[in-house]
């Protein structure tokens, strides 16, 4: 087992399974995840000497992770940010391939964001460029009910809400969660429930979880269980169906959930490289949040208790093929992304002064 202690005063350790450092190592490949219930953004990969690398840098309730090239957007408690990596391909500083600097950030105020993505193109026409934004970032905006985008003079721009939703409010009706690119559009979204009136998803959360079609505004599964993280990859829709402790995939045309590996925890976070998952685990809070879930249950029957952590599934088998588990003060995680082609990265943070230092030019 690798065991990497990040900081004695946090209490953190993490342990990888045997064969979790190769693996990273065959797949050129590193991570970056967040806990918002610790407030950091980790980033792992590994040392020159093959051993586990972990990073880490402090931001307030961080929660959604996007990759796309070299930028990462993260959504914190009321900013989401844009890092650049200021790494040219080979380059190296302090023995880090990628160094993550804050570019620019966007005061959204709380708006409870989740997942984020970079659409393609324009979504709902030119809406967001007539207002001056020259990227296509959107969220899913929990507190509205909505999806957005960031503005250059309000906290946010409504994008689309689901039919069921009749009101712009700071209610978090349904709690939406989850937001998956289909051909570069957003094109899927999850919601614990199909409530209008203020948390109503909170009467809902055994079996009221829905996956909506944010092209044809149809509900296109129902039944779920708190779904998280819905993905399209390798022409299917792959979401996490947390309240049950399952990841799966959508049979579009039966309108039903399937299964494919059983995870010890409340999942949250999902990304792809090749073909593995590597999807978050947590431990379930002891509140009415995540209490009488069908999770508790199948935890008892397979006598295991829940953990934090991620977890690689291989795609082909549907066994879980490697882990990463951590215990001490994280218990909860919220995103995970893939950094393919990175073998060590880091941050740039805001509580030291490296961040004065750090100039680029463009």
């Amino acid at each position: 087992m690798n065991q990497n202690p990040v900081a004695a005063s946090n209490s953190l350790e993490m342990n990888a399974s045997r064969q979790f450092t190769p693996w990273l190592f065959e797949q050129n490949l590193s991570l970056a995840f967040t806990t918002y219930q610790a407030g950091k953004l980790f980033f792992i990969g590994l040392q020159a000497n093959g051993r586990l690398s972990v990073f880490e840098r402090t931001f307030e309730r961080c929660m959604g992770l996007y990759a796309q090239g070299r930028s990462l957007y993260m959504s914190s408690l009321y900013q989401l940010w844009r890092f650049e990596n200021t790494l040219e391909p080979g380059q190296v500083h302090d023995n880090y391939d990628a160094v993550y600097l804050p570019q620019v950030g966007y005061v959204t105020g709380d708006l409870d964001i989740h997942d984020i993505v970079l659409s393609h193109s324009p979504f709902q026409g030119d809406k967001i460029h007539s207002r001056g934004i020259s990227e296509n970032l959107i969220f899913v905006n929990t507190l509205f009910s909505c999806l957005a985008t960031v503005s250059q003079t309000h906290s946010f721009i409504p994008l689309w809400q689901p039919p069921f939703i009749s009101k712009l409010a700071a209610e978090d009706r349904c709690h939406m969660n989850g937001l998956a690119l289909r051909d570069g559009q957003p094109r899927y979204v999850t919601a614990v429930s199909q409530s209008d009136a203020a948390e109503g998803w909170r009467d809902k959360r055994a079996d009221g979880g829905c996956v909506i079609d944010v092209e044809s505004n149809e509900i296109i599964l129902k039944g779920l269980s708190m779904p998280h993280s819905p993905r399209w990859y390798k022409d299917k829709l792959w979401l996490l169906n947390s309240g049950t402790g399952e990841f799966g995939f959508a049979d579009l045309e039966r309108g039903v959930f399937e299964a494919v590996a059983f995870c010890p925890g409340y999942l949250r976070g999902c990304t792809f490289h090749g073909d593995f998952a590597i999807v978050g685990i947590s431990q379930p809070r002891h509140n009415k949040t995540f209490s009488g879930l069908p999770l508790d249950e199948k935890l008892q029957q397979k006598n295991v208790e829940p953990r934090c952590g991620l977890l690689v599934i291989d795609l082909r088998s549907g066994d879980i093929v490697h882990s990463l588990r951590m215990e001490g003060v994280v218990l909860e995680l919220y995103d995970v992304v893939a950094l393919a082609g990175v073998r060590r990265p880091m941050a740039i943070g805001f509580k030291s002064d490296e961040i004065r230092r750090m100039v680029t030019v463009g």
